[in-house]
């Protein structure tokens, strides 16, 4: 009875083939990993350089809206000499583009008098009792915002209306 429940052990494959089989895919496998490593390397140089030129791309686009504002300063100290309300039009004309640009950028002055306070689009740097109007309100511009939201460049320096002593 104890031979017919014996069976012969399976033949061992030979060892080399297996290691060698094993070899090549190690082998394989770590080209591919070298190929894949280098690659990202590429990938990540390519990026900075794409990232530089948009860069350079964007400062030369925003510098270039710029120039004719600097050219109408140039002209208004040209003129200097001239009539005081024609030297006040000019400058006032030139703060009009200069504010254009920063719009046509994506950075619009606010007007916010009337507006209520809002903490993240205005600073309150004073306020005051104004009779007749709600507690809360701008009253005041001191210094200008320009932006909205995430593209909030600065916010709208403010004086803010308290309620009035009765």
């Amino acid at each position: 009875m104890a031979e017919r429940n014996k069976t012969p052990p399976p033949e061992p494959e030979p060892a080399g083939e297996e290691t060698r089989s094993a070899e090549e895919q190690l082998a394989e496998l770590e080209d591919r990993w070298l190929r894949a490593v280098a690659e990202l390397d590429n990938l990540r140089k390519r990026v900075a350089r794409d990232m530089d030129r948009q860069r350079l791309d964007e400062r030369t686009r925003v510098a270039a809206e710029w120039l004719p504002v600097i050219d109408n300063l140039e002209l208004a100290l040209k003129h200097a000499g001239a009539d005081a309300d024609a030297v006040i039009e000019g400058v006032r004309a030139v703060r009009d583009q200069a504010v254009g640009v920063l719009a046509r950028l994506g950075f619009p002055r606010r007007d916010d008098i009337g507006t209520r306070f809002d903490p993240a689009r205005h600073e309150a740097v004073s306020t005051v009792a104004v009779p007749d109007v709600d507690a809360g309100t701008v009253v005041e511009v001191v210094r200008p915002g320009y932006g909205d939201g995430a593209l909030q460049l600065r916010p709208a320096s403010v004086i803010v209306s308290t309620k009035a002593d009765e």
